[in-house]
């Protein structure tokens, strides 16, 4: 193949600013791929128009949902809630060409052979508590207290099932058999980081309970991943996690990325890695 793999995330196109940015996310080559790692934004119609204009542009678009794409906001026509809305933008996605986490997974063959590519939607448990903590009530309640909350709390429901912890279990254990399936390496793609390591900057440690579940902790390991791409941190950067790279590709809101600038662009690029960190292993910023 000889194109290029990207990523970006947290797109929020309902900021007028983030809206224009969209036109600048255009591939170099007509065979290139674009993954995108959720929170393109809010409103149902607005996902639906940021995903199809990609999917004219690339080739193969991958997406998941992050947080903001499963709100239920009090003014969306679109008034499905928790997993009903999640159903939608599948279909959404399907009627557009853009694959999901409920699709087959795709391989993406480079000059470094062949990897599958591997949407997930995990959703997250309450099991990166607030420091000091040592349960969700407790966790939950310190957030409440220090006053940082995420909308999720108020936007997100998890119907049908009981809690979002629930919804949680159950997305894990879909996933968890699918992945199993795959004989080879991956590139594991998800809103939320797989582990908790990336939240460590977090200028509020509460907000990290919304951020992932321990779960996942070992699946870069465990299903061979050579890259793991994920967002919702707004911190974008590279890391590495036992030998595996982890790239945070959000670009965020306006208030953000103005300050910070968009040093490598609109999108990251995952494939073919271009640049090599001091130890050899790969790019780092």
């Amino acid at each position: 193949m000889s194109g290029s793999l990207h990523a970006i995330s947290d797109l929020h196109v309902a900021f007028p600013e983030n809206r224009r940015l969209l036109d600048e996310v255009r591939p170099a080559s007509p065979d290139d791929w674009l993954i995108v790692a959720g929170d393109v934004a809010e409103y149902a119609a607005d996902v639906e128009w940021a995903l199809s204009v990609l999917a004219e542009r690339f080739r193969t678009v991958i997406w998941v949902p992050g947080n903001h794409e499963l709100w239920t906001p009090k003014d969306d026509p679109v008034t499905l809630r928790g997993a009903e809305r999640y159903d939608h933008l599948v279909d959404t996605c399907r009627r557009l060409g853009v694959l999901t986490p409920e699709d087959p997974y795709p391989v993406w063959t480079g000059d470094d052979g062949a990897v599958t590519i591997a949407p997930l939607f995990l959703l997250y448990d309450y099991s990166f508590r607030a420091p000091g903590t040592h349960s969700t009530s407790e966790s939950l309640r310190a957030a409440y207290e220090s006053g940082v909350v995420c909308s999720d709390e108020f936007l997100l429901h998890p119907d049908p099932y009981p809690t979002r912890e629930a919804w949680c279990r159950d997305r894990l254990a879909v996933t968890r058999e699918r992945l199993d399936a795959i004989a080879g390496e991956t590139v594991l793609v998800s809103h939320w980081p797989l582990l908790r390591a990336p939240t460590r900057v977090l200028h509020y440690p509460e907000f990290a309970q919304w951020c992932g579940t321990t779960a996942s902790a070992d699946w870069h390991l465990r299903y061979r991943a050579r890259v793991a791409v994920y967002g919702h941190l707004h911190i974008p950067r590279t890391t590495w996690h036992d030998g595996v790279r982890f790239e945070e590709v959000s670009i965020g809101y306006p208030r953000e990325h103005r300050v910070r600038g968009l040093p490598r662009g609109m999108m990251r690029e995952i494939f073919p890695a271009r640049s090599v960190s001091p130890a050899g292993r790969g790019p780092a910023w």
